[in-house]
């Protein structure tokens, strides 16, 4: 009973801070003459966004939604990056190679000490802007066009019975993860040899290219060409995005790593010596018996890692790429009101980190035992 107390205690006490401070804030800017609402965000953002439609007219919340979008494509493509470099260098490090094991604990204890916001300084300044100009552009075979505002590479296109094709390979992806299942639980009961990623990848395989032939190939390939200054075709990144992705998942990795190999070395040594006295190669004991009793060691750690990769993105601002700081901080500078703009910006931030939190701990329970 008195635990309840004191838990009610502290949330009512909780409360009355909130509404005191929210009762000043409130009245603070009705003071100024600052509006109180959410109205702002319908007000213009009064900037471009390269690379969208966005123009100054446009309503704040459109431009917000632009830098979520800018933001998660930092996000998408960082976290799978920086988690398999994270990993191949963990596991560097604890190579018999003296060679990459070196090599590998170069890079850890370089990149490890270095602030994000100089690597990513040093990627944009003397990386990306060192690249031949616009006029001067590295065109490789067609397949994709560099310069020191933009890199484009080909690209997938499409036609009008792409959803067609994509269903059906979505059915191919089911089926193939059904007899991967089926395989399994036979390995489990006779010792058969499974296959189950040879089956997996020929089912999806041999469907997708049948499913492409009749379809008329509704999923083509699109190669960037450079026309005068602009370039029609293929996918762009301007070279601000490359470099704080780069830049954070070269960061990132490098605590990933440190991570895997305290997990590896964690797993009990007997494990490896009965792996050994099985005459499995170094491949077969890392993927059978070393790396999946790690893994439910790393995975905890790991999440911190993929947060701390999103909430860097906010450093992008710096090298001028639209983020979602970014581009809240350039609404605020014109003009409209800090503390909406401020906690919408706090929230979206707090959804990224919820959802990765979310998504990653489903893995982890997963991959504990079972008791």
């Amino acid at each position: 009973m008195l635990r309840v107390v004191v838990q009610l205690a502290a949330l009512g006490v909780t409360a009355l801070i909130l509404y005191v401070l929210w009762f000043n804030l409130t009245n603070n800017m009705r003071a100024a003459g600052l509006p109180t609402d959410f109205g702002a965000l319908d007000q213009p953002l009064g900037v471009d966004i390269p690379g969208s439609s966005i123009r100054p007219g446009a309503p704040v919340w459109r431009g917000i939604l632009v830098g979520i979008k800018n933001t998660l494509a930092l996000v998408v493509v960082g976290i799978p990056v920086l988690t398999v470099l994270g990993v191949v260098i963990g596991i560097g490090r604890l190579s018999t190679n003296w060679l990459v094991a070196k090599v590998c604990t170069l890079y850890v204890e370089i990149i490890r000490n270095l602030p994000p916001l100089l690597l990513i300084y040093f990627m944009f300044n003397a990386v990306f802007l060192q690249l031949p100009p616009l006029q001067e552009s590295i065109t490789a075979g067609g397949w994709l066009v560099i310069n020191n505002r933009f890199v484009a590479v080909t690209a997938f296109t499409h036609r009008e019975q792409y959803m067609m094709f994509w269903w059906v390979v979505a059915a191919a992806v089911v089926v193939g993860i059904i007899v991967a299942i089926v395989r399994t639980r036979r390995w489990h009961a006779t010792g058969e040899p499974h296959h189950r990623v040879l089956w997996f990848l020929g089912i999806v395989i041999g469907v997708a290219i049948v499913a492409w032939l009749l379809l008329d190939r509704p999923i083509g390939l699109s190669r960037p060409v450079l026309e005068g200054r602009v370039v029609t075709g293929g996918f762009m990144g301007f070279s601000a995005y490359f470099a704080v992705l780069i830049a954070l998942a070269m960061y990132t990795a490098s605590h990933v790593a440190e991570i895997t190999r305290g997990s590896i070395l964690a797993v009990p040594k007997g494990q490896t010596e009965a792996a050994n006295s099985l005459a499995l190669t170094t491949f077969q004991r890392l993927r059978y018996v070393t790396l999946p009793q790690a893994m439910r060691i790393a995975v905890p750690p790991i999440i911190s890692q993929y947060l701390n990769f999103t909430k860097n993105t906010s450093l992008a601002t710096a090298v001028g790429y639209a983020e979602l700081t970014r581009i809240t901080f350039q609404a605020i500078g014109n003009g409209r009101p800090a503390p909406q703009l401020v906690f919408v910006l706090a929230m979206a931030y707090l959804a990224f980190s919820l959802f990765i939190s979310l998504v990653v701990n489903i893995l982890n329970r997963r991959l504990q035992y079972v008791t």
